[in-house]
Formats: structure tokens, sequence, C-alpha cells
């Protein structure tokens, strides 16, 4: 059956499109997410156009092989790896934006399309496509809409699906719909474009986009305050908010954070405080709003500091940077868990309890606006028995951030989305009849389960 399936899947494709190299198998079976098995794929399959996506699922259709698609491979919650006797189908190909209106402030674009590259285009027409998640220099637009990822201008201009209005979409049968619409309103039916956003490729694969623009801003203001403990930075927050004043970016960075940003960028981040709100306006108002942060900051006892455009600009990369060079395994997981604004200060206490209660090291980066944080829990390894109890502890920590963010009135994914990863807790978030309704869902579209098996529900 194997022979037979990629004989049929290399007939409709060109030289160039399959691969079964050992060494590209192993590069294409995971994404940044920790692996809890790794399997290797079938083949790897690079789509360059609708009809090859199309081609590619009627034959995985066809002879009931599962189909994994996948964009850059930035995501970090296992939502690309490969699962048994897969293929991985590969969209970083198509890679054309079709389509740019100024008027209209829509664009149409390939799932392939780097998330920068799109803002680049967009840039000469004084518009920008605003969902920037930290990886915006290589994840792509499918990738953006599978997980619904965020960014650090979330806090004002919304996650993926806030912008994302029509979807071209290859269903389990091979067949291609068309959801949504190329107007900013639009409620005939069932909101099948919302459905899809986030699904993370089990309910149908994503070939075509078209997504609002924002406006440009014409002024941008970054501050930085430094402040002497991370509490004290996420009341910050909380203060912020209450003056009515909506930046474009707030995130918080606590000590540990800073410090790993000093050994990568030779910066001195550490030397000005113990954590670091850095904050953004923009727009028109961007000086006025400006202005009321500054003054609410430094009456919680922050220091405020007007960047000049060059740090201001190094202070947001060093933000975007800042999840670091590592990647999650058994002995370091980054967590995604979104809590009420209100709860942000006590939660970051109940996390450095955590730390403290069960020894292993923390680090904090947040999208303190939204109330999206990305709590780091890691520990060194020593030596097999020490690295035994070190995973232990540091699982019973990542339940335990689990728990108590839920009992918060939490999330236990704010923007990376479950993939395979998060499964495990996704039950403590949503009840069965929930969850049943989901299942029930998939079967409709994809009733013989080849889309991402095992994935999202």
């Amino acid at each position: 059956m194997t022979h037979g399936f990629l004989q049929e899947l290399a007939g409709g494709l060109e030289v160039g499109q399959l691969s079964q190299d050992p060494g590209v198998l192993r590069t294409y079976s995971a994404d940044q997410g920790p692996l809890l098995e790794r399997h290797l794929p079938v083949a790897v399959v690079w789509a360059e156009s609708v009809e090859d996506v199309q081609h590619v699922v009627r034959s995985c259709a066809r002879f009931a092989v599962p189909v994994v698609a996948r964009g850059a491979g930035t995501g970090v919650s296992g939502g690309a790896h490969a699962t048994p006797g897969c293929i991985v189908l590969c969209l970083e190909r198509m890679n054309r934006i079709l389509d740019l209106s100024p008027d209209d402030e829509t664009a149409v674009v390939e799932p392939g399309v780097i998330n920068a590259d799109l803002n680049a285009a967009a840039a000469g027409h004084g518009l920008m496509y605003a969902p920037d998640p930290a990886s915006y220099k290589i994840s792509t637009i499918g990738g953006n809409v599978a997980t619904n990822a965020g960014g650090l201008r979330c806090a004002k201009y919304g996650v993926t699906r806030d912008s994302v209005l029509a979807l071209d979409v290859v269903l389990a049968d091979g067949s291609l719909i068309h959801t949504g619409h190329q107007t900013f309103k639009g409620v005939a039916g069932y909101d099948l474009t919302a459905l899809m956003v986030g699904s993370e490729g089990t309910l149908g694969i994503v070939v075509g986009v078209t997504v609002r623009l924002k406006y440009l801003p014409p002024v941008v203001r970054t501050m930085a305050a430094f402040y002497r403990d991370f509490r004290s930075a996420a009341a910050g927050v909380l203060a912020v908010g209450r003056a009515r004043v909506q930046p474009a970016i707030m995130e918080l960075l606590d000590s540990g954070t800073l410090e790993q940003l000093d050994k990568l960028h030779g910066s001195d981040l550490q030397k000005r405080g113990r954590s670091l709100l850095l904050i953004q306006t923009d727009g028109f108002g961007a000086d006025a709003e400006a202005d009321v942060v500054r003054r609410v900051l430094a009456d919680g006892g922050a220091t405020v500091t007007t960047e000049a455009s060059a740090e201001a600009e190094m202070l947001v990369e060093l933000r975007r940077s800042s999840r670091g060079v590592e990647m999650d395994d058994e002995f370091r997981v980054g967590e995604d868990i979104a809590v009420p604004r209100s709860r942000l200060v006590d939660f970051i206490a109940e996390l450095e309890a955590m730390a403290s209660r069960f020894q292993v090291r923390l680090k904090v980066v947040a999208h303190a606006g939204d109330g999206n944080l990305h709590p780091t829990f890691w520990m060194e390894r020593v030596d097999p028995v020490t690295d035994e109890h070190a995973r232990l502890r540091l699982n019973a920590a990542l339940d335990e951030s689990i728990r108590v963010g839920l009992e918060m009135g939490g999330t236990i994914t704010g923007e990376h989305g479950i993939g395979q990863y998060k499964l495990r807790w996704l039950g403590q978030e949503q009840p069965e009849p929930v969850r049943t309704l989901q299942r029930r869902i998939k079967e409709l579209l994809d009733p013989a389960g080849i889309l991402n098996p095992g994935k999202a529900i």
C-alpha cells in the first residue's frame, strides 16, 4: 500500500516536490514544541499550488494516510509534529501575496507568506498587518491562522482571528471551499472562518487567507518602566488600564528574562531594575497617551524613561527574542497561560511561590495588556538520578500552574494552541459535553480522521 500510495502521490507532483531522504524526514518531523515521541513521516511534500494540496489530500484520503500540514514549524505546542504513518505537507512554497488593496484595506495571501513580508508590502501603502507573533520574521500567515497566533500588539489590535475575513480551505476529501467575506462586516450563515482559525489543521488545510489591514501609525512612542520587583510591574499594568489608556504594546519581563537578555545581547537591563514594563503608544494621540502612562507608572514607583528611537527599537526587538535560543524539552517548558488581567498580580505571586516550592527555575514574560503570560520552568541537567527527580518536580510545577491559572478564570493557552503537548490539560478547562461536540464537528468534516490526528481536541 505504501508503494502504491507513493506512486500515486508522486504522479501528480513535479520533481523536487516529494522527498523521503532520512535527513529531510527528521527535519520536518517536528515543530519547536516539546516532543513526547518522535515519529518520522513516510514522506515530505512541498505544495506549490492549491491543486497540489488537493491532489495530496485526495491521495491521502484514498489510502487512509494521515496528513500533517506545516508552515515554518515555529509552533511550540507540537501542532506540526509528525504522527505515525503520516506525510508532512509543507506549505512554505505557497508564498505569494495575491492581492493587496489599499482602498479596501485588505490583502489576499497564500499560506506560506511570511508575516514580516506581508507587513513590508502593506507598509508601502501606509498600512500594516496587525498580528505580530514574536516569530513574525519567519512564521507564516497560514501557521498563524492555524494556531490563532497572538503577538505584542494584541492588547490593542487583537489576535489573528480579529484580522481574518475569509479563508480558502481544502477539506479532507480534497474539495475546496471559500468561507467568510471580503467586507469588514458580514453575518450570513454560521461563522466557518472563525471555526477554522485556531483549528490547527484538524478540520481543513488553509490555502488562502483574506486579511484586514490596519493603518500604519504615524507616531509611536516607547516607554521603559523599570521596577524593583515583578509584582510591582504587574500592578503598573492595572494602573495604566485604570487610567483608560490603550497602549498598542504592554510587555512585562521579569529579572530572569532580563538576565538572559543581558547575557545574549550585551545589554545592561539588570542594572536599571529587577523587572521591566515595556509600553508603546501609537497613532496621532501617542504623545498624549504616553504622558499619561509616564505619570501613572512613576506614581507607582517605577523609573520611567523616554527612549530614543534607536533604543526603543532595541527594547522591542529584545522582547521579541526573549524566548531565547533554547528549545523546549523534558527539562525546559515554556507555558502560555492567560488569566483575567485583574488576577495578573495574584498569578505572578503564585508562579514565584511554585518555583520555590518545587525547586525549579522560573522566568516570565507576558503580553500584560491582555493577561497572557509565558512562564518558563526549567532545571539544569546533573546526572541520571538527579535528573529523574528534576523532571518530576518540573512536571508538578507545570500541572500546578495550569490548575491555579484555571482557578483564577484563565485558559491553558492564550495563543500557542493545544497541539499535541497540551492535550493532557484540555479536559481541565473544557467539560466533556463541549469536547464531545468538538469531536462531532471533527468527524463531520474529517470522517476518516486523516487531518492532523491526535492534535487540538
